[in-house]
């Protein structure tokens, strides 16, 4: 895994896209139990080079009631995101991740992770991804079926402050969703 993370740490395919610069952000072991593939690294995490190092990421922990220690033990959670550089600012926040990370990374990695029990897909880049034709045609309607895609995949939305407004209106979604994610990431890390 280490030849492999060399590789992604000196990949330039995108650099003549990225305005920031080149830097490539994923955290993962031979040993990991859960992957969070997410959309890609914002502004902070591209400054600081820690995943879900942002607002995001404390959502994301609390969705997943864990400590920092717990989230960033790679031998217990895989940080994959779909872009694994910051792709820049647009008018109404970052935007998306580059489409080249994906099929260039993920299946080397995930061939190096076998004990994987349970991946996250944040967003609908992963959920498309990942889930193809099989995912609904909004992302709440992907989100509120997640039972669909167990107990490979669980689909959730954008843990971003941006999404609050969306969790106000979906009631069932801390009800329900995160209840049963919890349940899941207790039993696979315990």
């Amino acid at each position: 895994m280490e030849e492999l993370f060399e590789q992604i740490k000196n990949c330039r395919v995108c650099e003549n896209f990225l305005k920031d610069g080149v830097n490539p952000v994923v955290a993962a072991s031979e040993k990991s139990k859960i992957i969070i593939i997410g959309q890609a690294p914002g502004r902070i995490v591209h400054n600081t080079g820690i995943p879900w190092n942002d607002k995001s990421g404390d959502n994301l922990r609390n969705w997943l009631q864990i400590d920092k220690t717990t989230f960033y033990d790679a031998d217990k959670i895989a940080l994959m995101p779909m872009g694994f550089c910051f792709p820049g600012t647009g008018k109404t926040g970052d935007l998306p991740p580059r489409a080249e990370c994906a099929p260039l990374w993920h299946k080397k990695l995930l061939k190096l992770m076998p004990n994987v029990e349970l991946v996250l897909l944040i967003g609908q880049y992963a959920q498309r991804y990942y889930l193809g034709d099989n995912a609904k045609s909004t992302l709440t309607e992907t989100v509120r079926n997640f039972s669909t895609y167990l107990p490979q995949y669980f689909p959730l939305p954008h843990p971003s402050p941006r999404n609050n407004i969306w969790q106000a209106k979906n009631e069932w979604f801390r009800e329900i969703v995160l209840y049963e994610l919890r349940e899941k990431i207790n039993v696979i890390l315990s």
